[in-house]
């Protein structure tokens, strides 16, 4: 079972995996969340999910609408780390921040754009793929793992395995009103 908080705060890892419980032990040492509350801050991908591989990044996403006092906090607070990098940039004409690090050896992307962070596509990917980790179980669990050790990002994967064709991001996104029978259909359709 996925453990996931409805709040979405960080106490869920501490229950989790050892390696879940090692990621909030670093992001508590940090005070990653602290820093960047008022940015209301969700741990995204693939960590809460438990399906992280090598090379895997710790994805925080937050709701920026003021660019420039959330890069000047993330400059200050996080510019110190390796690897340090920020890019702000328009796609799809939203203005967005990308920040990447690498903090005890963890590779950490910050992003930020001017919509509610339970709204952006990566909380609702995240949201569907733990569904579908619950309703599917174990072996679906690792087969989309094996897919990621083979270099095939998340939503491909999950879109792999449910045969879903067109832009993964998109089909994905599509699953979050289909109720659990409907989903469970989907992967016996699959099914060769």
């Amino acid at each position: 079972m996925i453990i996931m908080s409805q709040s979405h705060g960080l106490e869920y890892l501490d229950q989790g995996t050892s390696q879940q419980r090692e990621i909030y032990a670093l992001l508590k040492r940090y005070s990653f969340f602290d820093i960047l509350q008022p940015f209301d801050p969700i741990l995204a991908g693939t960590f809460p999910l438990d399906i992280q591989v090598e090379g895997s990044d710790l994805d925080i996403i937050c709701e920026v609408h003021e660019f420039s006092i959330f890069e000047d906090l993330v400059q200050q607070s996080f510019g110190h780390f390796s690897s340090f990098s920020m890019l702000r940039r328009k796609v799809g004409g939203i203005e967005r921040c990308k920040v990447n690090f690498q903090c005890e050896g963890w590779p950490v992307e910050l992003f930020g754009q001017p919509v509610p962070t339970r709204l952006q596509n990566g909380f609702r990917h995240m949201m569907v793929e733990s569904r579908l980790l619950n309703l599917f179980g174990e072996l679906f669990k690792r087969r989309i793992i094996d897919l990621k050790r083979d270099g095939i990002k998340t939503e491909p994967a999950f879109a792999r395995l449910l045969h879903l064709e067109g832009d993964p991001y998109v089909e994905l996104l599509a699953l979050e009103s289909w109720t659990d029978g409907a989903l469970l259909g989907l992967l016996k359709e699959g099914k060769d």
